[in-house]
């Protein structure tokens, strides 16, 4: 995962679910909690996001993490970051699919196996 895409979900998730734990994180993202740990490290150290300490009976030691107007224009900077690269990544394969089919154009497919 490129790095701006995961602070992109990071961000992301934070924004939809102030009050989850590294571990939740981690799992939402796939990721170990050590490589979330450094991810939300990063956040939090640019300014993006804020964490402050609230106290559940459950979970003395939890966080709540909030967005901040930085955060805001960050994610939306990502975002559209990620908008144009998969723009891109479409009008390239949508040229490769025609560049195909113009190979296969005027050929019949056979049911026989291509020879090495």
């Amino acid at each position: 995962m490129i790095e701006e895409d995961l602070h992109l979900e990071v961000l992301r998730l934070l924004e939809r679910e102030p009050d989850m734990s590294q571990r939740q994180l981690a799992r939402a993202l796939g990721l170990s909690v050590g490589k979330t740990h450094y991810a939300l490290r990063a956040v939090l150290d640019r300014g993006w996001v804020k964490a402050q300490n609230f106290r559940r009976s459950d979970n003395r030691s939890a966080y709540l993490y909030q967005l901040t107007p930085n955060g805001l224009q960050e994610k939306a900077r990502l975002a559209y970051g990620l908008l144009q690269r998969k723009r891109a990544e479409h009008e390239a394969l949508m040229t490769e699919i025609e560049q195909l089919r113009a190979e296969l154009q005027g050929t019949e497919p056979s049911n026989e196996p291509p020879t090495p």
